[in-house]
């Protein structure tokens, strides 16, 4: 028997309705397939009633009794639905898989259904007239106008038949986004290549050669086995020989949920249509200018003139690039070497960065051990940002890999997050960080700590060996903790304007900016050390590694932009069609797009877009945001102009956590920049950082 909010009893020990209890302790090692549905069918049902309360009462209306009310009364729902969510992106099985397939459509219906329910618009309507609501603090008044706007912008105004379809709609999408990321997911485990002859593998680096064997021997077979994960991935495209087998992988790779019951096509021109129907119902020329009204580009068109100037500002460079790779292939192979193909790309290119800096990326793993890594991770946040970060063994895990953390400050625990670093079959690819409880600040204290976690697929240990990260996989573990740091240091007074939830466009700041001190010798020296010798960088390996900085840095940001413009073609322009061609007309129009930004022509049959999570995996997530990673860097790149001086300053990293970190959204996004910066962001400042443009021209 337990108690939900002190008001409802729910039999059973169902750890999901006993969250209230669970306090921090988060019951992941608990939570059974069989508690998903009813959990959340008993959860949604209790907000319903608190809802139905809250927009039926006829006393006068205050902040209490409407907006925290409306907040606090889906709160239980959404961290057991966070959690649920979690567990299916890194543990799944069938039998959670089939459980959170069959509640998700539900759970996303009942948020959608909020915004759509006239009753509570008029509360909130009601409520904002009032006296109270005009002598409002800022950030309470902001959560209110953004609330509103929110209802406005979800539909409230509807009449009930376009309120049906809009829900429709939403169960619709939450099925097609979670089957989109599951195919995705599936089709990147079940891919293997079993090389039982070590001579196929010349080239291969010792690490990726050692993963390759454990993979085999995991498995019970003998040889090497290579994956579509990203520690076997990247270094096969990177560095082996053969480019027959290269071949084979890239087209695996970039063949993902094109084919058979798992052939993503379909779904994405049904979560397009879906979109652009959510759209014009609720009165928007295009999805994008839907989802980025909010954002700081306000407009699709603003994002698409960022992207083009951007793309403009690195064409001829990028030009210059490519060129300049296909006739390092002639001085290796002479003038009758082929043309590059897709799958030669980063291999010549890592043979290129050898023989011009002589750099060998691989030279750096062995000074980049993951427990040190994290370690140094966790140094360099402490220093800048005045907290204190400490190993917890309280707290229920997952998975044997994870590790569980406090971060405190004085005699207070801000928050505890969880670090997942390894691929397993039954965890998604990717990196990324969670906010699953988020305090807030009540007469100058937390009202309870924030939970949070990051999580990747990084190098894993082999043969007894430490797990060695490529500097490109320390730069993800930094960017990840970034975002949550954000989370764990947010100190607003409104849970809805906590941490991460700002502007998509901003919220990739505080992530990419962080990436900065994976560049810095005074930060490397802190953590990055021969896991065999204890000795440091050598001084002529990181200034190698520094002028190879902005090696092919052009191509680089022709790749993000390109992924940039194809989402918002998609969500702007396109109009699929029907029937089988429609699948064939999205092939053909997105290999158009991305083709321009590709530094060698695609091939037939090339279907990156079907398993391009970040703009299918969810109802919104980056659909029609994919520009803000750039956007993003613009700010970050500017920011840290402040840093570069001292680039352990606590002085300016306290400055940046009062001003950014800790303000969330309680104040527009342009409005945090300008308090900490002083001014409008320079796009320059980027420029100058990939070596596109020199510090006089800027």
């Amino acid at each position: 028997m337990g108690t939900h909010n002190g008001s409802v009893d729910f039999v059973g020990d169902n750890p999901l309705l006993q969250l209230g209890q669970a306090g921090v302790h988060l019951p992941f090692a608990t939570v059974l397939p069989e508690h998903v549905q009813p959990a959340m069918h008993a959860l949604m049902a209790e907000a319903k009633r608190v809802l139905t309360t809250i927009a039926g009462s006829d006393e006068p209306p205050t902040w209490g009794s409407v907006y925290e009310a409306l907040e606090q009364s889906t709160e239980s729902l959404s961290l057991a639905f966070a959690i649920v969510t979690h567990l299916e992106a890194v543990r799944t099985t069938p039998e959670l898989r089939r459980e959170f397939n069959a509640v998700k459509p539900e759970v996303s219906a009942f948020f959608a259904s909020i915004s759509l329910d006239e009753a509570l618009f008029a509360r909130l309507k009601q409520y904002a007239a009032t006296d109270e609501a005009q002598r409002l603090p800022k950030e309470e008044a902001r959560a209110l106008a953004t609330t509103l706007d929110e209802f406005r912008r979800q539909g409230a105004h509807l009449d009930a038949e376009r309120k049906q379809q809009l829900e429709a709609m939403t169960r619709e999408l939450a099925i097609c986004t979670s089957k989109f990321a599951q195919n995705v997911l599936d089709d990147t485990s079940v891919w293997t290549k079993l090389v039982d002859d070590e001579a196929d593998l010349a080239g291969l680096p010792d690490t990726a050669m050692r993963l390759a064997k454990a993979e085999a021997q995991r498995r019970n077979q003998t040889g090497w086995l290579l994956t579509l994960h990203a520690p076997s991935f990247i270094p096969a495209l990177t560095y082996l020989d053969s480019a027959p087998l290269r071949e084979e992988i890239y087209r695996a790779y970039y063949a993902r949920a094109s084919a058979g019951d798992r052939d993503n096509s379909r779904l994405i021109i049904d979560i397009l249509g879906l979109r652009r129907r959510q759209a014009k119902l609720l009165g928007y020329n295009s999805f994008a200018d839907y989802v980025l009204e909010p954002r700081m580009a306000k407009t699709a068109e603003n994002a698409r003139k960022f992207v083009r100037e951007l793309t403009e500002r690195t064409q001829v460079a990028f030009t210059r690039e490519t060129e300049a790779l296909f006739a390092f292939r002639q001085e290796l192979e002479g003038d009758e070497a082929p043309p590059l193909q897709p799958w030669d790309v980063a291999y010549y290119a890592e043979k290129m960065r050898k023989a011009r800096y002589d750099f060998d990326e691989e030279a750096l793993r062995p000074y980049f051990e993951v427990r040190r890594v994290v370690d140094g991770l966790f140094s360099i946040a402490q220093k800048l940002f005045g907290i204190d970060i400490v190993e917890t063994s309280e707290l229920p895990i997952w998975h044997a890999d994870v590790r569980a953390f406090a971060v405190r400050e004085v005699n207070k625990t801000l928050g505890y997050f969880y670090v997942d670093l390894h691929p397993r079959d039954d965890k998604r690819a990717g990196a990324w960080m969670h906010g699953l409880s988020s305090g807030i600040v009540r007469e100058g204290y937390l009202d309870r700590p924030h939970i949070g976690l990051f999580a990747a697929n990084v190098s894993r240990p082999v043969d007894g060996q430490p797990a060695l990260l490529s500097h490109r996989e320390v730069e993800t573990l930094f960017h990840e903790f970034g975002h949550l740091l954000h989370h764990l240091l947010s100190r607003v007074a409104v849970r809805g304007q906590a941490g991460t939830r700002v502007a998509w466009d901003f919220v990739e700041l505080p992530s990419q900016l962080l990436e900065n001190w994976c560049w810095s010798k005074d930060a490397l020296d802190l953590f990055a050390r021969h896991h065999e010798t204890n000795e440091p960088i050598p001084k002529d390996l990181f200034d190698k590694m520094h002028k190879a900085r902005t090696f092919r840095s052009a191509s680089a940001m022709m790749r993000q932009l390109g992924f940039a413009e194809v989402d918002l073609a998609l969500h702007m322009d396109f109009e699929p069609s029907t029937g089988e061609e429609a699948v064939n007309a999205l092939a053909r129009y997105t290999c158009a797009i991305l083709e321009q930004f590709s530094p060698t022509p695609l091939y037939e049959g090339w279907a990156f877009i079907n398993g391009f999570t970040h703009l299918f995996a969810a109802a919104v997530a980056y659909a029609s945001g994919y520009y803000s990673y750039k956007w993003a860097e613009v700010l970050d790149a500017d920011v840290f102009t402040q840093f570069a001086p001292q680039i352990l300053s606590s002085k300016v990293g306290g400055a940046f956590r009062t001003e950014i970190l800790e303000k969330g959204d309680s104040a527009p996004p342009d409005v945090l920049f300008r308090s900490f910066m002083g001014r409008d962001p320079d796009m320059d400042a980027l420029l100058v950082r990939s070596g596109l443009l020199t510090a006089e021209e800027s």
